[in-house]
């Protein structure tokens, strides 16, 4: 029998006992090279705002091609996630409005549900800036006031939250000034998500 294969399991490891490992797995170039590829632990404060409004435009642009995507791809409209008689009943809240095809709640019900998910996605990117992990009704606030396209629910935001986004829109304003790079063209200076529009095909 060979004296190098036992049949028998090596011990549990006990708690707090040092482990060997084999010299191979730390070799010393790596342990020389170590501060040549540590990570940044601290990015100035310009450098990470910018960062951050970086990835956050990158998740809206995600958001936007995957909602192309699933719309292309929808073959079933008949389960949706609003209810169809709730937005009939607001459409016929119109007087002038007799008549509602039975396409026109579906249409309107899936472009409620788009919108309340941007909405969501550029309120949270305003909470993570704040870093906080709870979206509040004042980062719903801060996204409309960034966005251009949100300027019809202004006089809907309460005061207080509408005071609370002008202070992170000079923050952001502020922000910009410190060497954050401006927006394109047309885009609000408060706005650091530029509002993405998917091309047509």
């Amino acid at each position: 029998m060979d004296p190098t294969k036992s049949s028998t399991p090596p011990p549990p490891p006990v708690m707090g006992a040092p482990i060997a490992y084999p010299p191979a797995a730390y070799p010393p170039a790596a342990a020389a090279g170590a501060a040549a590829y540590a990570p940044q632990l601290y990015a100035p404060p310009a450098a990470a705002a910018a960062q951050q409004a970086a990835a956050a435009q990158q998740q809206l642009q995600m958001f936007w091609a995957e909602q192309y995507r699933e719309i292309e791809a929808t073959t079933d409209f008949k389960n949706h996630n609003l209810p169809l008689a709730r937005i009939k009943k607001i459409m016929k809240a119109d007087e002038d409005v007799r008549m509602i095809a039975a396409e026109a709640p579906v249409v309107f019900a899936r472009a409620c549900e788009m919108f309340i998910l941007e909405l969501t996605h550029r309120g949270w990117a305003h909470a993570e800036e704040n870093k906080r992990r709870t979206l509040q009704k004042s980062d719903i606030a801060a996204a409309i006031a960034r966005t251009e396209v949100f300027d019809f629910l202004v006089d809907i935001v309460p005061r207080d939250d509408a005071k609370d986004a002008d202070a992170a829109a000079a923050a952001t304003a502020a922000a910009a000034a410190a060497g954050i790079p401006r927006p394109a063209a047309g885009v609000p200076a408060t706005d650091p998500l530029a509002y993405y529009y998917v091309p047509q095909q």
